[in-house]
């Protein structure tokens, strides 16, 4: 039936959504994850350089801990933009996943109606929610989350 075909379609329309934005999801991690090394590698050197008295340090030493610092600083203003465009792709999947659990739900309705007959349970006539997000995905922003953002990570 054509019904069938369609809402098959949708299906596997939204799963294909579901991948693409687990890969969307890996992506933001590694970047993060590289972002926290970076500025975890710039402090190490930061605070090797501060442990030097300022009176025994070179004109050179004292110019690295400024480039260092600002180095340290592009990169956290970089990954505060990074937890906020992953927000912001938060959101957006949040208002896509209910606008395709509408039309699912408005689809499988007449599809219902057809495929089953009037002696059917009513608890059988219940459509099946569609897939939902992998859980997996929430955990993913809350790591991006918790290194350096919201709640503080031994990095910062």
């Amino acid at each position: 039936m054509p019904e069938e075909i369609e809402l098959e379609m949708a299906k596997i329309q939204r799963l294909r959504e579901v991948l693409v934005r687990r890969e969307s999801e890996l992506r933001f991690m590694m970047d993060d994850i590289q972002l926290c090394k970076d500025i975890m590698d710039l402090k190490q050197e930061l605070q090797n350089l501060v442990a030097i008295p300022e009176k025994e340090k070179t004109k050179l030493q004292k110019q690295r801990e400024d480039e260092l610092i600002q180095k340290i600083h592009k990169l956290v203003q970089k990954r505060d933009f990074l937890v906020d465009d992953a927000e912001v792709e938060r959101l957006r999947e949040q208002e896509e996943d209910k606008e395709m659990a509408d039309f699912l739900r408005i689809k499988l309705k007449p599809l219902d109606k057809v495929t089953k007959s009037p002696a059917s349970s009513r608890a059988e006539k219940k459509a099946e929610p569609p897939p939902s997000k992998p859980t997996v995905a929430k955990t993913g922003l809350a790591l991006i989350k918790d290194c350096c953002g919201a709640t503080q990570c031994n990095i910062m």
